[in-house]
């Protein structure tokens, strides 16, 4: 049965992608805000939770890509009709996931302190960064086999299970944040910025447990490791190593920025922890619609129906424009009680304000790339956005921190930077799928 593109199968599968996507996000704004207004040292403790969220995040994000991977390759087998040829490939690629967070996990767990002495933490700072990764790195593992399962689910045209896992594990972390870093009188001592950590860890090991649950019982994907291996673990490795070479510059020009904040003083990496936690919850917001081209997209390559896959890009693109908008319009509206929810430090806040409308107004530009971005993951076109994504980063990204760094633009500086890596991304993309689809139209 052909694909159909419309207003309400693409919103199926993007909204609940939507309300999964910012999940995560979510959760370390929680964190964030929960964390800045501690009333010992919360400013140093924002700080700390802005550095560990930004290296956690790299981590997630470069070994986290076998999710798009598999993604795409039981949609396009899906849409060509022929699902049951990789049935044993899901768990196999799970148990790698696992194995190599867990490398990850002790190569790391030994260096800490070294770790962020290179982000430029010191003092109290560098201290708390050190508490708070000693807990929050063993949700690792977990955080990578819960999106391993919902890269499955993906595959399959299903976003609703990983909306319900995502959206149980961002409540549950907010209950959690208040229990442990304010602590429950009688109960629960304050523990503050090391509460914090603690309900993210146990939040994260509730989803791993819902999201195996939830594959054992709602699909046929077995997690019984078979073998031998599935020949399609050659490309599923091929095409997380290139997601993987692009998640290190993408991570790169994180990194970079969270470090020149970090070298700019206190206030400037409070501000922007602050920035950066409401640039990703955009992100993932818009990302829904990326999904939803992931999903649809490699469905639509595997039918070879390329007059659709045309539509679909066209329609994504003008939903996750439609959203940018509005959140653009919100956020003008109520800039000023989002920054007071993450600290109370008038020096944070007026940093923060400086540079609040550079962000909102990088959101359509933002968008173009993520959504495109989501279409070339589930089109299995890995090697092309692991270029775009390099030359984006060395040739777009760092030349503008650096060009901002002489001139002293500070923070405005560093988020000009994120504005001409994101357009560099789009116009890339929009460039290559063009040239790349419109010559095998039917009815161009």
């Amino acid at each position: 049965m052909k694909t159909s593109v419309n207003f309400k199968s693409i919103n199926a599968l993007a909204i609940p992608a939507t309300i999964a996507g910012i999940a995560e996000p979510l959760l370390s704004i929680t964190d964030t805000a929960i964390v800045g207004n501690i009333p010992v040292d919360g400013l140093e403790s924002l700080a700390a939770a802005g550095i560990v969220g930004s290296f956690l995040s790299m981590l997630i994000w470069i070994l986290g890509q076998t999710r798009s991977a598999i993604s795409a390759i039981i949609s396009q087998y899906l849409g060509a009709g022929r699902l049951e040829e990789v049935k044993t490939l899901p768990a196999q690629a799970i148990y790698l996931n696992i194995a190599l967070s867990i490398l990850v996990l002790l190569s790391t767990i030994f260096v800490i302190q070294e770790i962020f002495e290179l982000l430029n933490a010191k003092g109290k700072i560098l201290q708390y960064c050190i508490s708070y990764y000693s807990i929050r790195v063993w949700g690792f593992p977990l955080t990578l086999f819960v999106f391993a399962v919902m890269g499955i689910f993906r595959g399959l045209q299903n976003t609703y299970w990983p909306m319900v896992i995502a959206i149980t594990g961002a409540v549950l972390n907010v209950i959690f944040d208040f229990a442990f870093v304010y602590g429950i009188e009688g109960f629960i001592p304050a523990m503050y910025l090391d509460g914090a950590a603690y309900a993210s860890l146990l939040a994260q090991a509730i989803m791993a447990i819902m999201a195996f649950y939830l594959l054992w019982t709602k699909t046929d994907i077995s997690l019984k490791l078979k073998l031998p291996m599935h020949p399609e673990l050659g490309r599923l490795i091929v095409m997380s190593l290139n997601l993987f070479v692009r998640a290190i510059a993408l991570n790169t020009a994180l990194i970079l920025a969270v470090r020149e904040a970090t070298a700019l003083g206190d206030k400037y990496i409070g501000a922007h922890t602050i920035a950066i936690n409401l640039w990703l919850f955009s992100a993932f917001f818009i990302d829904g619609y990326g999904a939803a081209g992931n999903i649809m997209g490699g469905r639509l390559l595997g039918e070879k129906n390329y007059d659709e896959l045309w539509l679909l890009v066209k329609k994504i693109t003008k939903y996750g424009l439609l959203v940018s908008v509005v959140i653009m319009a919100l956020a003008t509206i109520f800039y000023k009680p989002l920054g007071s929810l993450f600290s109370n430090e008038s020096l944070v806040l007026s940093a923060f304000y400086g540079i609040f409308y550079i962000i909102i107004l990088g959101l359509p530009v933002n968008t173009i790339a993520f959504v495109l971005d989501g279409v070339f993951k589930g089109l299995g076109e890995m090697k092309y956005l692991r270029n775009t994504l390099v030359v984006a980063t060395f040739l777009g990204f760092v030349p503008m921190l650096f060009l901002g760094k002489y001139l002293n633009w500070g923070l405005t500086g560093i988020w000009l930077s994120f504005t001409v890596w994101m357009f560099i991304r789009g116009a890339a993309l929009v460039w290559k799928f063009r040239n790349k689809f419109k010559p095998l139209l039917q009815n161009p």
